[in-house]
Formats: C-alpha cells, sequence, structure tokens
C-alpha cells in the first residue's frame, strides 16, 4: 500500500473521529432565569464544552417564554419548569422528548418583621393571609415557571386575579424580582436556587418552605427537527445525553453556594440525597 493510500485513509479517519466529536459545533439552548441567574449555567457548560467540543448558548427568560423561543425553532434545546406547560408543548408536537433532569422547591421570602404573619403555615394560608392583609407582594408576572406556580397557589388560595396596589407585577427575572422585592419589603415567591445566590436581601428572610406545593421539578427536551429541520439534533441530544449521564448529574449535584446544595438530580445514581424539606 502506497504511502498516499496510507495518508489518505490516516486523514479519513481523523475526519470521522472529529466529526463524531462534532468540534466547533454551537447549540442554543432556552432556558429559565433560574438556571442562569443562579450560576448552575457558569458551573456545567464549561465541564460538557471539555468533554464534547460543543459550545452552549443560553437564552435565559421565563418558561413560557423560552417554550415560545423553541415553538419558533429559535432554540436547539430548552430546559424548563412547568411540567403542565412542558407537556403541552411535546403534545403540539414541538419537543422530541422530556426528560425529567432535577428539582429543587420554591420558597416564599418576605420581611424579616413577617408583617401577615405566615412564617412556618403551609403556603395557600400564607398567601391568603398575605391577601387579607394587603401586604406588599411582589410578582414576576412573566409566564415563568415560578410565576405560573404562583398563579396556581392564589388560585387554590381563592384569589384567581389578585388586584390592588399591593400587589406589584414586574414582568421581569427571578433576580430583579427579588431586587424589588427587597426595595419595597415586600413578599415574594422564589425558586430556592436563585434566593441561595441572591445577594441583596435585605430585611428578606425564607418564611415558608417545605410545602409540596413547592416542589420545582426541572425538564430537558430537544426541539423537534421534524417542526425545524435546521435544529442541530445531534449536538442538542449530546447535551441532553450529558446531563441525564452520571458525569452530569453529578455535576448538578456538586454545584453549591456557600454550602448549600442549589439542584438536586433526578437519577438513581444521583451524587447526594434530596434535602428534607423535598423528601
Amino acid at each position: 500500500m502506497s504511502l498516499r493510500v496510507v495518508s489518505s485513509l490516516l486523514l479519513a479517519l481523523l475526519a470521522t473521529i472529529a466529526s463524531a466529536q462534532v468540534p466547533g459545533e454551537s447549540i442554543i439552548v432556552a432556558s429559565t432565569t433560574s438556571t442562569e441567574q443562579s450560576g448552575l449555567f457558569a458551573h456545567l457548560l464549561p465541564a460538557f464544552t471539555k468533554a464534547t467540543g460543543i459550545e452552549v448558548r443560553v437564552v435565559a427568560v421565563g418558561t413560557g417564554q423560552a417554550l415560545d423561543l423553541a415553538r419558533r425553532g429559535d432554540a436547539d434545546v430548552v430546559l424548563v419548569h412547568d411540567p403542565v406547560a412542558e407537556e403541552k408543548f411535546l403534545a403540539e408536537g414541538f419537543g422530541v422528548k422530556r426528560y425529567p433532569l432535577m428539582h429543587n422547591d420554591f420558597v416564599l421570602v418576605g420581611p424579616k418583621s413577617d408583617p401577615a404573619g405566615v412564617r412556618n403555615l403551609g403556603i395557600v394560608p400564607a398567601f391568603e393571609k398575605i391577601e387579607a392583609a394587603k401586604a406588599p407582594f411582589v410578582s414576576r408576572g412573566d409566564k415563568s415557571g415560578t410565576n405560573a406556580t404562583e398563579r396556581r397557589i392564589w388560585l387554590d388560595a381563592g384569589f384567581p386575579e389578585p388586584k390592588g396596589d399591593w400587589y406589584r407585577e414586574t414582568g421581569s427575572g427571578m433576580g430583579p424580582a427579588l431586587n424589588t422585592a427587597a426595595g419595597m419589603n415586600a413578599y415574594t415567591l422564589a425558586d430556592r436556587g436563585t434566593w441561595l445566590s441572591f445577594r441583596n436581601r435585605a430585611d428578606l428572610v425564607v418564611l415558608v418552605q417545605g410545602d409540596e406545593r413547592l416542589f420545582n421539578p426541572y425538564g430537558v427536551m430537544l426541539v423537534s427537527p421534524a417542526k425545524h429541520p435546521h435544529v442541530k439534533a445531534a449536538a442538542g441530544q449530546a447535551f441532553i445525553d450529558w446531563l441525564i449521564s452520571r458525569d452530569g448529574q453529578c455535576a448538578i449535584a456538586a454545584y453549591r453556594i456557600n454550602g448549600e446544595q442549589l439542584f438536586f438530580p433526578v437519577s438513581a445514581d444521583a451524587c447526594t440525597e434530596r434535602p428534607e424539606a423535598l423528601r
């Protein structure tokens, strides 16, 4: 066999290996402000890119907006936290499959003085007392997973459309909503991950936690190439596969702030146990 033939075969083999690793490929992930503002993506993405060579650009918006981006074909993968909306997205044919990924929980934060007297109540009685006292409450009002959970709790409390000067909708992500609540000394519903990473707490503290209604599951889905042929299906699925692998799940479990774990992976071989409040 000539040297030229050997060289050609070697080059072809190297090209095949490089193609399998998808070097220089990039994908767009539509996700929530909670995963971005908590610092989780900054923790996960370098490890994923090192393992695969695939770059990830995150568009962090509310869950409803993230799903709408995916419906328009403006993302390859969607990672959100509203199972009801996610199932609708799949039923419409816009997603291939939902993979349960991780969870944390929501917490009700408010002024240390607790003017509505909600400390350690269940979340529905707490919302009832906030409405009765007309105590300042900040809502994201952005069709996010957090906002969807908040609206369901108001509905359970008998107030499907809370109104009044005491109820402030910001139309913003979790971080800005927490900043507004801190400035107003108001109550707000927050995901625990963003709360733990939030520094401008002023007089805000966690007042209600551990209620089963506050459980917060996250799912990840590949956007359907059948709906949008330009979707980078191979690279997008590689990202999902890494997230649900032991490496990805352990990376999720390893992310902590001041020793506190922010997100809990769902795999049976997860690298940590669920906290008492979420059992």
